[in-house]
């Protein structure tokens, strides 16, 4: 069983690793982000309201998050409808905020940790990491969850659209793959 259990753990990290490791990338520099933003204002312009500084803090890290997921970390799986996943991608970073500030409200206020390291501690750390762990599922199974060359549903895909998505490699090194367009019947 244990077994099993390792190579089935093993076979999904495998799968996985490249989508975790960019999206952990990103995670890292929204993480920055968030903490300066944190930081600078309960040191200064908003030293008295630590759980509506971490809002902000969040709302700033998630507007890079959006861009740097939908267009590196998940670019293969974007969706055609983009009113749609954003709605999404805002929903399940509105939870994350929850979370986020939820570890910053027990701490301040339940545990009586009113400091800025013990804010700092429950809303960047530990916060950050079990939101962390909720938007990789929920941006890997709800919000980016299309195949991004696909046209739009009832669209037909333009000409020359959709025929090849970069690769890492491709991206960098700029030797690009030449793929042959698939000759469409004529009506």
């Amino acid at each position: 069983m244990i077994s099993r259990l390792y190579t089935t753990l093993r076979d999904l990290l495998l799968k996985l690793w490249r989508e975790v490791a960019k999206f952990g990338v990103v995670g890292g520099v929204a993480f920055l982000i968030d903490s300066a933003t944190f930081l600078w204002l309960i040191s200064g312009p908003m030293h008295d309201s630590h759980v509506k500084s971490k809002a902000i803090a969040v709302a700033v890290a998630t507007l890079f998050s959006w861009v740097g997921n939908r267009y590196w970390t998940f670019r293969h799986r974007r969706t055609p409808t983009r009113a749609r996943e954003l709605i999404m991608f805002v929903v399940m970073n509105l939870i994350g905020l929850g979370i986020q500030s939820g570890c910053v409200v027990i701490s301040f206020y339940v545990l009586g940790l009113t400091s800025t390291t013990a804010s700092f501690i429950s809303g960047s750390v530990v916060g950050m990491g079990l939101a962390m762990v909720f938007r990789f599922i929920a941006y890997r199974y709800w919000v980016f969850t299309g195949d991004a060359g696909a046209p739009a549903e009832g669209e037909a895909p333009a000409e020359g659209e959709g025929l090849h998505m970069l690769s890492d490699r491709e991206l960098v090194t700029g030797e690009v793959e030449q793929v042959q367009a698939k000759p469409t019947p004529k009506d």
